[in-house]
């Protein structure tokens, strides 16, 4: 053999060597992990870190685990995605399409911390146009995770998706715990949207539990809605429940019908909204239109509408209230604690009569179940008044009545419905 040929050979080897060693450098996790993450950095304007021993795997099908993964917009003071562990799984004809192809096989996520407002914030410095979705043939998977709003969490998220594709319908399970204001929700429900990426359809179904200090709300529910993307709104929203007050001993059943438009950029705010309530027994039976809100700031109840009929468990009205058969329009506001533990305002009408009152929904049911079950005081926990040209008590007949009532521990107010 030549020399000239053993040096060709010897620097091919040489060469050989040391590209095994500079592939064999650039696949170790610790330096991988980093220069896959800059490069999604790069491409959606963040800072992506990952600060736990990063995993790969390249025989079938390359898949990447990072650990303690941190995203956020350059210079900002709280992250916009926090996550212990993420999964990706590509096939080898999106690492060669180089950005063409946004297949991937499986996303997983393990205890992600997603804060909205830092996501907002992030979504509105993007450029303008077409956001692109990738495919996961295998779906997505959420262990742990949290979102942060203003004022309210859900947390404990598991959330599964089995496909997801663009246009393509996006179904789903979720389950999370809803906290904000004094009130916790858990969920369990199952949703689908027509068509991912674009306005369309949405259905969910499921189960909720909102629940207060001393009281649970078990509902069973179906809603669905037109989805306007741009505009965070569901139009034609049209929501069935039925539910089951408990507290203490006490059990109330009813159904529930909502039909509106609900906006939900910041919170859930229903506006010019109708609703139907059927109870039986405490509960009453009624119609009315309004505006229902649920955000940081609590809870927004704002509705004016006519009671079917004076429920069974309440307090007999004396003559000649109890015998007219006159429609009961009324009003009722109320904005606080989702709990529902702040003070509600009502004003009820029946004929020429009309009845003021502010007071704590909860105390009342309690006021009513003790009077029920025969004990209690005879007067409510409320302050109001009471106006109405003629009534008969013990057969007394009184004229001109104006009967104002006083519950000390609530605060003095003049506002009203």
């Amino acid at each position: 053999m030549s020399r000239r040929r053993r040096l060709a050979l010897l620097s091919l080897a040489v060469l050989l060597l040391a590209g095994a060693g500079l592939v064999h450098w650039l696949l170790q996790p610790q330096r991988l992990a980093p220069a896959l993450l800059g490069m999604a950095g790069d491409a959606l304007g963040l800072e992506i870190t990952a600060s736990g021993i990063g995993e790969y795997r390249l025989r079938g099908t390359p898949q990447l685990i990072v650990r303690g993964v941190v995203a956020r917009e350059p210079g900002a003071a709280k992250p916009l995605l926090s996550a212990e562990r993420i999964l990706i799984s590509v096939p080898w004809s999106t690492l060669r399409a180089r950005g063409r192809d946004l297949t991937a096989v499986r996303l997983e996520l393990d205890a992600p911390v997603f804060d909205l407002a830092a996501f907002q914030h992030w979504l509105a410095a993007r450029p303008p146009g077409e956001t692109r979705i990738p495919t996961l043939t295998d779906g997505i998977r959420v262990d742990g995770g949290r979102i942060q709003g203003d004022g309210w969490t859900l947390e404990r998220i598991h959330l599964r998706i089995p496909h997801l594709a663009p246009d393509r319908p996006l179904r789903g399970q979720l389950q999370a715990r809803y906290t904000g204001s004094g009130l916790q929700a858990p969920m369990d429900l199952a949703f689908h949207l027509a068509r991912l990426g674009q306005d369309g359809g949405v259905g969910i179904a499921g189960q909720a539990t909102p629940a207060g200090k001393d009281w649970r709300l078990p509902v069973r529910l179906r809603l669905s809605a037109y989805l306007r993307q741009a505009e965070s709104r569901l139009e034609r929203v049209v929501l069935g429940a039925r539910a089951d007050y408990l507290a203490n001993t006490a059990r109330h059943s009813f159904a529930l019908g909502v039909a509106g438009p609900l906006e939900f950029a910041e919170g859930l705010r229903l506006r010019a909204g109708a609703f139907a309530l059927r109870g039986r027994d405490a509960m009453p039976t009624l119609d009315a239109t309004g505006d229902l809100g649920l955000g940081g700031d609590g809870l927004l109840l704002d509705w004016r509408g006519q009671m079917a009929g004076w429920p069974t468990a309440w307090p007999s009205l004396p003559p000649p209230l109890g015998r007219s058969a006159s429609a009961l329009p009324f009003a009722l506001a109320y904005r606080g604690t989702a709990d529902l533990a702040d003070i509600a305002h009502l004003r009820l009408q029946r004929d020429t009569t009309r009845f003021d009152a502010r007071f704590r929904l909860f105390e009342i049911m309690d006021w009513l179940d003790a009077l029920q079950a025969g004990r209690g005081s005879p007067l409510p926990p409320l302050s109001g008044r009471l106006t109405t040209p003629r009534v008969e008590v013990s057969g007394a007949i009184l004229e001109g009545v104006d009967l104002r009532m006083d519950d000390p521990a609530l605060p003095a107010t003049d506002t009203s419905p």
